[in-house]
């Protein structure tokens, strides 16, 4: 056990052990690739866990996860993060319990016992169903797209009519709105793009250089680099909307040498929860739900387009899904979509539209 070694006496053993145990952990995961927002959160999750307990690891019981999980849900803390913790915790008490790893026997010799697994499948939540999103979280119709828009473009010509800084800025996140929306994006998905990240399509030259986005920091899965994919231009309006902003609005930007699509005056990129922010204030402003937030955009591209008559399959690969299934639970349909869908197939197939 070279965390802790045998030779050495400790005044305190039980928070040397403890803390070795975090460390170790943190090596095992980090040697799996896994990214920091995965880690992090991991780790405090555990440390919480302890804190709640007041007991070091090996004197952890299942009842210890019975009382805690039970606290957290009359906080009522979301179903899908109270998962989240007790994976965090079931994964660590597996490293813990590795014969690999010797933990259990550094434990006995120092404290007469040893760590075991607390979380079981009765004391745990599983994930029984495909999405745990509340429901009020939706696609925005096209109604709600359009009053988004509308009110990010008065906001460009608010601030230039009032003559204040920043109508570039104003300018900058419109236009970010419209292209996570017109191509399906994730907010990160969003932020990293390049200007170098757009190209033409051969097959759709009504789109010039803006008819291929490259998307070079999609979702990683289980420690992988960023998944890349290809996302063709559905809807010629986007061309619109990225041809003027690069060629006329970005440029005004001082720090806009470096290859960031959205820059900030202090030559860094937009973040993730600039994102977020800023959509919640356009939201408010705009009279929309509260519940709703960019990444509802990305289910509303979806939704819109399935409901364009685009092939269901067309969509998944856009969006970057690897089962269909996960596209569908994404999609929205109005009820008018429905309706017109059974229409057309109860006529088609008793001849009731000849």
């Amino acid at each position: 056990m070279a965390l802790v070694p045998s030779s050495v006496r400790h005044l305190h053993p039980e928070e040397v052990v403890w803390e070795a145990m975090m460390t170790g952990w943190a090596a095992q995961m980090r040697s799996r690739a896994l990214s920091v927002s995965t880690v992090e959160p991991r780790l405090s999750g555990v440390r919480r866990f302890m804190t709640f307990s007041g007991e070091y690891p090996w004197r952890w019981s299942p009842d210890d996860v019975d009382a805690w999980s039970a606290e957290l849900l009359g906080r009522r803390v979301a179903r899908s993060t109270l998962r989240g913790y007790q994976a965090g915790l079931r994964l660590f008490c597996d490293y813990l319990v590795d014969a690999r790893y010797g933990w259990g026997e550094r434990c006995l010799e120092l404290f007469g016992t040893h760590p075991v697994q607390v979380c079981h499948e009765w004391n745990t939540m599983r994930h029984v169903v495909d999405v745990e999103a509340r429901p009020a979280v939706r696609p925005l119709t096209r109604e709600e797209v359009q009053r988004l828009f509308d009110h990010a473009d008065d906001q460009v010509e608010a601030v230039r009519r009032l003559g204040r800084k920043g109508w570039q800025a104003a300018w900058r996140d419109a236009a970010l709105f419209k292209v996570i929306y017109g191509f399906g994006l994730r907010r990160r998905e969003a932020v990293m793009l390049d200007t170098v990240d757009f190209h033409r399509n051969a097959v759709a030259p009504e789109f010039g250089a803006f008819a291929i986005c490259q998307v070079r920091y999609g979702k990683a899965m289980r420690g992988s680099p960023p998944r890349r994919r290809s996302v063709l231009g559905a809807w010629p309006w986007t061309t619109t909307v990225l041809a003027e902003y690069v060629e006329q609005i970005r440029p005004l930007y001082a720090t806009a040498r470096g290859p960031a699509l959205w820059p900030t005056e202090r030559g860094g990129r937009v973040s993730v929860d600039y994102v977020t922010r800023r959509f919640a204030e356009y939201r408010d402003a705009a009279g929309l739900p509260a519940e709703l937030h960019p990444h509802c955009l990305r289910h509303s591209y979806v939704t819109h387009l399935i409901e364009d008559g685009w092939d269901p399959t067309f969509v998944q690969h856009q969006v970057g899904h690897i089962w269909g299934s996960t596209t569908a639970l994404y999609s929205g349909v109005s009820g008018d979509f429905k309706n017109q869908t059974l229409r057309a197939t109860l006529d088609r197939l008793t001849g009731g539209g000849s």
